[in-house]
């Protein structure tokens, strides 16, 4: 795989540079992100979006660090700035020479006349503590480097107005401590080699690109803390300690090597797994720590906006932590997930304000099923299946009964039907107010494919636990019967919605596929190749899978816009790349040749240098040529691309 790097054609560029953008993380929710320009074009951009009620709380905290160097008689801006009115001022991109990518550590050498300076950015693991370090890499004299600290402390989906907002700002050893607002958690800006002066000045009307396109509020204010002042010597380095904890490390060597070592294990835990995409796996795995289980795990579902959420997090759980060699973390998750059960049902997400969970999803709890098993087919671990089966029981059995939001079993034929007025269940979810876009209310073809999935994977469970497990078999027997419900034979492939209040859904859809991908298929092999050459035809890009075919009435080829434009066109036609995952399964499971399904993935995995540098974006357009949107890190659209290479792997050495 190619280094993640970029020259002066690139980081000059201001267009290319600010729509590259990197994002360090901190394994427990917070995380740093900008662009290679150095440029703030969202207002989830910034050094420390720190984690305050971990995994999430995420506050913005220090916004940046703007730099300007004095060497051989020149005083040189580093950073950028865009205004209202879209002002560039001042251009400091023109001095970056290159940038790259180590490991997860993004990586800007600056040019000032024979000086190479060098920057690099990471957070400590476990801590809401940033390091932004300076290495004078090269120079005939000693540098002079400024650095102005922006700071602020908003929600990361807000914005702020500094009108009339009065943040106390005092001097501490080795630097500033930030008191934003009584009750608020105070913070530190540190350089053990620095001098400083505070200033206490806000900065009005940084406009955000990003936010005005996607329609949102475009305007921030950051507060100018203080300034620090520092001399670097040829081959010395100068540190930054951006932190909320009490008692950060202060040595930036030390800490520099302390996450180098960290990336190296994970790199040694999964040889087979190109490097990068492990780096990547571990950006979404964060604590959740519970009364029960202090030590519990879960997964983001993508950076910057979303938490973790309980089907995004399933999904993702064999490419996050199986593929990559981590299967004391998928124990971790699957244990604390446990925990939230309720009504039969696996939360769909957790609040970023509030501790109640909300339990608006219909297929969370049944790719439960399907991560317990790729665990156990992993691990060969016993007693977790022992531990969890009880409340697997309760799950089947109040699917059986009926749970929220309609969901149950028709009684009829033992398929699962799910939906309410106005309520949005699967995972194609978007919603704008009371218009729910793809309702699909009825009998989804995945959810009955999880729902046959699951009765079978219950029967295999009680079959190695020594339990009568005719109860499953039989149910799962007459789901396969009915299932044929989905097929369409004049179209061969499969109805995505049947049993909804206006009839049969045969809108070509990629869900079909996940009926051909799981462990357990309710489908003929022939039916798999059909689907399989459906989707090979209508919704297979570069970069994923449609969500809709371009044949289909109402199709749209372009995510962009308001949140109106965007969420009517999220499942209508957007390319999704973790659907690459279900597609390769399903075509290695018809084809059985893995050089094949491999070089689908392929142009893929080209997209780490793209978007969110290192990692893999939500979506892309349905048209050509793709064009990256959502959010920059999406954890199943790395987990599926790892969990696929795994899996043909295996497959290649059978052969």
């Amino acid at each position: 795989m190619d280094a993640i790097a970029f020259s002066r054609s690139i980081t000059n560029n201001l267009e290319f540079a600010q729509s590259k953008e990197w994002i360090v993380t901190n394994g427990i929710g917070g995380y740093a992100s900008g662009t290679i320009a150095n440029l703030l074009t969202r207002r989830y951009h910034g050094l420390l979006i720190a984690a305050l009620q971990p995994p999430l709380g995420r506050t913005l905290l220090v916004s940046k660090l703007d730099e300007t160097v004095t060497y051989a008689n020149q005083t040189i801006p580093l950073f950028t700035n865009r205004w209202l009115g879209e002002i560039i001022k001042p251009h400091g991109y023109q001095n970056i020479e290159f940038f790259h990518l180590e490991g997860s550590i993004p990586v800007w050498t600056f040019t000032i006349s024979d000086a190479l300076l060098e920057k690099r950015i990471w957070m400590q693991y476990g801590s809401n503590t940033t390091y932004v370090q300076y290495h004078l890499k090269r120079a005939s004299n000693p540098l002079k480097l400024s650095v102005k600290a922006l700071v602020n402390y908003h929600d990361h989906h807000a914005a702020t107005v500094g009108e009339g907002w009065n943040v106390q700002i005092l001097n501490v050893e080795n630097g500033i401590q930030i008191n934003p607002f009584y009750g608020a958690v105070s913070y530190r800006i540190l350089c053990t080699d620095a001098a400083v002066q505070i200033k206490n000045e806000w900065y009005r009307n940084f406009e955000l690109l990003l936010e005005k396109y996607r329609g949102l509020g475009s305007i921030d204010d950051h507060l100018f803390a203080g300034e620090f002042d520092v001399t670097i010597e040829p081959g010395q380095s100068v540190t930054f300690i951006l932190s909320s904890e009490d008692n950060p490390n202060l040595d930036g060597s030390s800490a520099y090597q302390e996450r180098k070592i960290y990336e190296q294990k994970l790199i040694d835990l999964a040889p087979t797994i190109p490097a990068q995409l492990s780096l990547a796996a571990d950006q979404f795995i964060v604590d959740r720590s519970s009364s029960a289980n202090p030590h519990g795990k879960s997964i983001i579902a993508g950076y910057h906006w979303f938490g973790d959420w309980g089907r995004d997090t399933m999904i993702s759980l064999p490419g996050l932590t199986l593929a990559t060699g981590r299967p004391e973390i998928a124990r971790s998750i699957l244990s604390t997930f446990s925990e939230f059960i309720d009504q039969g049902m696996l939360p769909n997400r957790f609040p970023d304000a509030g501790d109640e969970p909300e339990y608006n999803t219909v297929d969370a709890t049944l790719w439960y099923f399907e991560a317990i098993q790729a665990y156990y087919s992993k691990t060969r671990d016993l007693s977790l299946i022992q531990t969890l089966y009880p409340k697997l029981e309760n799950i089947i059995t109040c699917h059986l009964n009926g749970t929220r939001y309609g969901i149950h079993v028709d009684p009829q034929d033992g398929l699962l039907f799910a939906g309410e007025g106005g309520v949005q269940l699967t995972w194609m979810d978007a919603k704008v107010g009371d218009w729910v876009v793809t309702p699909r209310m009825g009998k989804p073809v995945e959810i009955n494919a999880l729902w046959y999935n699951a009765l079978m994977l219950m029967a295999n469970f009680a079959k190695i636990l020594e339990k009568d497990n005719k109860k499953y078999m039989t149910l799962a027997n007459r789901v396969k019967t009915n299932f044929t419900k989905f097929w369409n034979k004049e179209g061969g492939y499969l109805f995505d919605v049947i049993d909804t209040p206006n009839g049969v859904d045969t809108s070509i859809r990629p869900n079909q596929l996940i009926a051909a991908s799981l462990s357990y298929s309710p489908l003929r092999k022939e039916q798999q190749k059909a689907i399989v050459e459906i989707a090979v035809r209508y919704l297979l890009t570069s970069h994923g899978l449609r969500s809709l075919a371009p044949t289909e009435q109402g199709y749209i080829g372009h995510y962009g816009g308001d949140m109106i434009h965007r969420d009517g066109a999220y499942h209508q036609g957007t390319v999704w790349g973790w659907l690459i995952g279900p597609f390769i399964s399903a075509h290695l499971r018809v084809y059985q040749n893995p050089p094949l399904a491999k070089s689908f993935l392929l142009p893929l995995i080209n997209q780490l240098s793209d978007f969110g540098l290192g990692s893999i974006g939500e979506i892309f357009d349905g048209d050509a040529p793709y064009t990256p949107r959502g959010c920059i890190a999406q954890a199943w659209s790395i987990a599926e691309i790892n969990r696929v290479w795994d899996e043909i792997a295996q497959a290649e050495q059978k052969n």
